[in-house]
């Protein structure tokens, strides 16, 4: 079976072997992903079938425009962005996001006409050239559920996992608190609980709260997760993080990090034992099954 490819952040060229750019200039690829035409992958492809023009000339490769520069592109062009489809799939546990690994599958194999969602208000029907190109915006762990968007449309790949994305996605996150090895925040906090802080220090895995967790996690601890946390050496940006239920926290970050919750959480003493991704941007999971899938539909938007 052909993998499908992932979208990932482009790197920045190196240029090797190329002189500076001029001043004040920026590569036409760049330039037309930052004015939401396309990505820049799908710019270079456009730009290899003559269906881009800068100033009325046709464009070339790694050519350097200017803000003032006019860039038009061909009708053909728009008409490939409009048959591009957009899927957002409820993914259970036990798929990758991305490409096969590890005998596991990957979330793409979900997609066909059987577990198209019933509800889907799209009326759209699936047809094969829909997996063409179809790749996930972003990623889920394997052992973990929720909002899963596949796309043929770099622009909407661009707007969730783009350099510059501040997208927000939204989790739903079950905890357990095996305890806090002597942190100031975790003494600072002992007195809200009357003590129950300092003695959970010494809860070992097998030995975890896991039943109304909100009532002995410190709330200094709460603090750290909504800011002062870092992960590979770099400070994160501040997090949105609550109470759901007195088992379940709500995250809403604006950036993505491997296992970024699950590794905030260790660091504070707590345990993931259940993450969905509920929401991201403007677009929710909704009441969608796990397992099945539907299409954005034209009025929705990240």
């Amino acid at each position: 079976m052909t993998q499908p490819p992932v979208f990932k952040r482009a790197p920045r060229p190196e240029g090797k072997g190329e002189a500076a750019a001029p001043s004040g200039t920026s590569r036409l690829n760049k330039r037309m992903a930052e004015l939401r035409m396309c990505s820049r992958r799908e710019a270079d492809a456009w730009i290899e079938q003559g269906w881009v023009k800068v100033n009325g000339l046709p464009a070339s490769m790694g050519q350097q425009v200017t803000l003032s520069d006019r860039i038009t592109i061909d009708k053909a062009a728009e008409q490939q962005q409009d048959r591009q489809v957009t899927i957002l799939l409820h993914k259970p546990m036990g798929y990758v996001s991305g490409q096969a690994e590890d005998g596991h599958e990957p979330a793409i194999t979900l997609i066909n006409p059987r577990s198209h969602w019933m509800g889907d208000p799209s009326k759209m029907r699936f047809t094969p050239p829909h997996l063409r190109g179809l790749a996930p915006a972003g990623r889920l762990d394997i052992d973990s559920t929720g909002l899963l968007v596949l796309t043929q449309d770099g622009r909407v790949a661009r707007q969730l996992i783009g350099e510059d994305s501040e997208m927000e996605k939204e989790y739903l996150v079950r905890v357990a608190y095996t305890g806090h090895e002597n942190t100031a925040a975790a003494t600072a906090a002992s007195a809200t609980y009357g003590g129950k802080a300092n003695q959970l220090t010494t809860i070992g895995d097998f030995d975890r709260v896991s039943a109304n967790v909100q009532a002995v996690f410190p709330k200094a601890l709460l603090e750290r997760l909504r800011h002062g946390l870092s992960l590979d050496g770099k400070p994160l940006k501040p997090a949105k993080v609550d109470w759901q239920n007195p088992e379940q926290l709500r995250f809403v970050l604006t950036e993505g990090k491997k296992r970024q919750i699950r590794r905030m959480c260790e660091q504070v003493g707590l345990k993931v034992v259940g993450l969905k991704r509920i929401r991201m941007g403007g677009v929710q999971l909704g009441q969608m099954p796990a397992g099945t899938w539907r299409y954005l539909g034209p009025n929705e938007s990240f």
